[in-house]
């Protein structure tokens, strides 16, 4: 994999320095305010009830919180669950393999599938089942970035490139920046400016035609398959949109590359919205809100999520994330 040799330590201190988390903040609150255009009625009074929230923007509020719990010392074994590391080859191949990527601490496919069981479980404890809700609106934002699907230089994190004029990363690059330059800020009215926007898409612009396909492969009662469809769906960004020529170390991407891939990091987020809605709809109503029906009679498993004695950290890439802290910044 390529790494950095050339910068020095306080180069390398200001990449990591300017980093983010998943999509950003107004990246998170976009997808779960557009999520709210989506869920059913009911949906809505089961969410706000466990959230205990009566607010306009109940999903928004709690989008981004898995974020900032993890920096807590009560939410530090959750860092890992932000992200699946796919060992592939971009550009030349893209692929994600639960057995392969998933490391024994957890990732992104299995604490979706985890948290998705630990919301309906009525054994635990009101804030466990809240706290369940939150990190699942959180973590179909990320699987939807692109490089929380990677492995390659820890997720784009070492990927030293300019933007705006100003050192980051190739992670914090698609996660923040590019997100605030195309609506224009970072702040919660942004965030509903964009997904106002992305919802008429949605209804009856660009992705009016695409968006049923979005929701292809859906089953609650195998959250884990449903994860992997979307994570696998994103991966294959990387090669195609996200490094398609390799990494572009060094290079200033707020010109031609911006261009070349707002389309990409606009559908993610409707796709995300969109399928975050008929997510929690199937958990609260066994529907998505559509004609498609689901069953939620399956066996409730919220701690065990990964095989009993699973063990896959020895990669490369599983030491690197490890020296990184278990880190997407």
């Amino acid at each position: 994999m390529p790494r950095l040799t050339s910068l020095s330590f306080l180069s390398v201190t200001a990449i990591l320095a300017n980093g983010v988390y998943g999509w950003g903040a107004m990246g998170h609150e976009a997808i779960g305010l557009i999520a709210q255009n989506y869920v059913t009625a009911a949906t809505k009074t089961y969410m706000q009830g466990l959230l205990g929230s009566t607010s306009t923007t109940y999903l928004g509020d709690v989008a981004a919180w898995a974020d900032t719990y993890r920096e807590t010392t009560a939410g530090k074994f959750s860092a890992p669950y932000h992200f699946i590391d796919a060992e592939d080859s971009p550009p030349t191949a893209c692929s994600v393999d639960f057995n392969r990527d998933c490391g024994s601490a957890g990732c992104v496919v299995a604490a979706i599938s985890n948290y998705t069981s630990r919301i309906k479980d009525t054994k635990l404890s009101a804030t466990e089942r809240t706290n369940a809700v939150k990190f699942i609106v959180h973590f179909v934002g990320d699987i939807h970035q692109p490089l929380h699907d990677e492995a390659l230089d820890v997720g784009g994190n070492t990927i030293a490139v300019k933007f705006d004029n100003k050192t980051t990363n190739l992670h914090s690059v698609w996660d923040t920046a590019i997100p605030e330059k195309i609506i224009g800020g970072g702040t919660l009215a942004y965030a509903q400016k964009w997904a106002t926007a992305l919802t008429a898409s949605i209804n009856t612009g660009t992705y009016a035609s695409s968006k049923s396909s979005w929701l292809t492969g859906m089953n609650v009662s195998d959250a884990t398959a449903t994860a992997m469809v979307w994570a696998r769906d994103t991966n294959a960004l990387v090669c195609t949109k996200v490094i398609p020529d390799g990494p572009p170390t060094g290079q200033e991407l707020d010109g031609a590359y911006y261009t070349s891939v707002v389309p990409t990091v606009e559908e993610q987020i409707a796709k995300a919205g969109y399928r975050l809605a008929a997510w929690l709809n199937l958990i609260a109503t066994g529907s998505e809100g559509s004609k498609v029906k689901r069953d939620l009679s399956f066996q409730w498993e919220p701690i065990s999520y990964l095989p009993e004695g699973y063990v896959n950290d020895g990669s490369p890439a599983k030491m690197a994330r490890r020296a990184f802290g278990d880190m997407c910044h």
